[in-house]
């Protein structure tokens, strides 16, 4: 068994993928922009986590730009048949390395075939519609033209599964009553739960919730509870921290990302952690003090 299987698993879409994957955000170069320092190191943490007994890779075209992408088909193509790579359309780099939203569908159906192009693919076993709203929490606005434009691209055979992110439970429910929707991916961790009750509603409904920003995003998460938890167990916080999400309900993946070997094997480690009622009840405290 690898580290990963001791995470368990969770169908998205027909495709069966341990609940510990990997993101693949970090491997481009600083701000998520242009090239890494060490290609070579890049392509070896993507192997290692394969090796591992991971099978879900969330990515994107406008890592880099298309960065991420070129990384994952050097370094995994051809691709192992239980693989699943997760790709999200929806915004676009500047040559100044802003990110900008690229909602319409002509935008949309770029990305598409940039993520097929740079990945080496015939069909995207999953795409999420990354929705803008203010860049990393939702807005109100409806969805219905730019996931009608890719559940036309699923139609013609471009995209298997589709699915959400950075959306509220309105714009699932819309998302819902255009195309089937197989996952979500929101910020969600330790001390950001606004999604808790969508969290249970998708898990009643056999869809996949996938947090990003799981250890806190650009700034790690930092608690005294947390590193006094850790310490107990003999665990690092981010550890824990992943742990914490493995336990909170069945249907959350992870997509811990990371350009380093050693912290990838930190964070593949949480599936090998259990954390006792009394150390999750202190965890659970800590977004009730802030």
């Amino acid at each position: 068994m690898s580290i990963a299987d001791k995470a368990g698993t969770f169908l998205l879409g027909d495709r069966a993928v341990k609940r510990m994957g990997y993101g693949a955000m970090q491997l481009a170069g600083p701000h998520v922009f242009g090239p890494p320092k060490d290609p070579a190191a890049a392509v070896a943490v993507l192997r290692e986590a394969v090796a591992s007994g991971v099978n879900h890779i969330d990515t994107a075209d406008f890592y880099g730009p298309h960065v991420t992408n070129q990384l994952i088909r050097e370094a995994l193509h051809p691709y192992a048949e239980d693989l699943t790579l997760v790709t999200k359309v929806g915004a676009v780099r500047g040559a100044d390395a802003s990110w900008n939203p690229a909602q319409s569908p002509a935008e949309l159906t770029q990305a598409v075939h940039d993520n097929l192009r740079n990945l080496g693919l015939d069909v995207l076993d999953v795409v999420n519609l990354r929705v803008w709203g203010n860049m990393n929490s939702p807005s109100d606005e409806s969805i219905e033209q730019a996931f009608t434009a890719l559940a036309e691209l699923q139609h013609q055979g471009f995209i298997r599964h589709l699915g959400v992110s950075n959306v509220t439970a309105a714009q699932v429910r819309q998302a819902q009553g255009i195309a089937k929707v197989v996952c979500v991916q929101n910020h969600f961790n330790l001390t950001h739960r606004a999604d808790e009750s969508l969290i249970a509603e998708l898990g009643r409904e056999g869809i996949a919730y996938v947090p990003f920003f799981p250890l806190g995003g650009f700034t790690p998460l930092q608690s005294q509870t947390l590193s006094s938890v850790a310490a107990r167990l003999e665990a690092s916080p981010l550890c824990v921290a992943l742990a914490w999400l493995l336990q909170r309900a069945p249907n959350i993946l992870l997509i811990p990302g990371t350009s380093s070997l050693a912290h990838l094997r930190e964070n593949l480690s949480a599936s090998e952690l259990t954390l006792a009622p009394a150390l999750l009840a202190e965890l659970d405290a800590l977004v009730e003090v802030g």
